[in-house]
């Protein structure tokens, strides 16, 4: 496949990951959703639903890796991808979550607005609460990207390595197409599931970002975004969701080098 190719798959299977995967959260987070309060199972496959469309559409053309830690691991794999093509899928996952997470903002502008000039939700006045908030996470932060329900650095890493390595080994075993390079037809069915599974059972510390493109792009779109009483981006949390998923992927890559290559 092309460098073009490439770029241009991964651009748009992590827009619809994103727009699809926030548009969930949004679905259950904002005031005026039919969906308000749907809860954690909605958000898990809502996720896995994500996953699913986005390898489906992209895989024609990039192998939908979706995911820097997938890349990376591709890259470690005997037999994988080259080197020089990491940065290119890098680039496009990056640029596709920014503008996955810009649609989610569009598609629900109003109910944005609704939730955030709520005074039940941002205090008032609200100034006082957007003040409270610049250094951590604003009230519709969660939409874009993670955060810990208990900030314990080590424990909050681990827990990001840990869900990565269960997703990235279930790629590398499961869900590889005939070339070892991206995800198959019937892998990305089964890792679709696997999100979910990861979802249910790991999601609840830190809200399994367990890829770093996921995180970071949506978490810039959110500091950029005119949004009143929008609160902080919780960059001090910033680097775990990238470094974790990251050093998940290497171990997944290295433990199956070594277990089923």
């Amino acid at each position: 496949m092309s460098s073009s190719d490439i770029f241009i798959g991964e651009t748009i299977g992590t827009a619809i990951l994103i727009l699809l995967g926030g548009g969930v959260c949004a679905a259950v987070t904002l005031k005026a959703s039919k969906a308000r309060n749907a809860g954690w199972l909605a958000i898990t496959f809502g996720w896995g639903f994500a996953v699913l469309t986005a390898v489906y559409t992209s895989a024609p053309l990039s192998g939908a890796h979706l995911n820097p830690a997938v890349t990376l691991a591709l890259a470690l794999k005997k037999n994988g991808i080259e080197w020089s093509d990491v940065p290119i899928y890098w680039g496009g996952q990056l640029l596709g979550a920014m503008i996955g997470a810009s649609l989610v903002w569009v598609a629900y502008y109003g109910q944005f607005l609704a939730h955030l000039t709520d005074e039940e939700i941002v205090g008032a006045p609200a100034t006082k609460a957007v003040e409270a908030q610049e250094k951590g996470a604003g009230p519709v932060l969660g939409i874009f990207s993670t955060g810990p329900e208990i900030r314990v650095v080590w424990q909050n890493i681990a827990t990001e390595v840990i869900g990565t390595i269960v997703l990235v080994l279930a790629v590398l075993t499961q869900g590889l197409n005939d070339s070892g390079k991206g995800l198959g037809v019937l892998g990305a069915l089964i890792t679709s599931l696997v999100v979910v599974s990861i979802g249910l059972s790991l999601g609840g510390p830190t809200g399994y970002a367990i890829n770093p493109a996921r995180d970071l792009g949506p978490r810039i779109v959110h500091a950029l975004l005119p949004l009143p009483n929008k609160g902080g981006s919780d960059w001090s949390y910033a680097w775990i969701p990238v470094v974790g998923p990251l050093i998940g992927g290497a171990i997944a890559a290295g433990i199956y080098n070594v277990a089923f290559a």
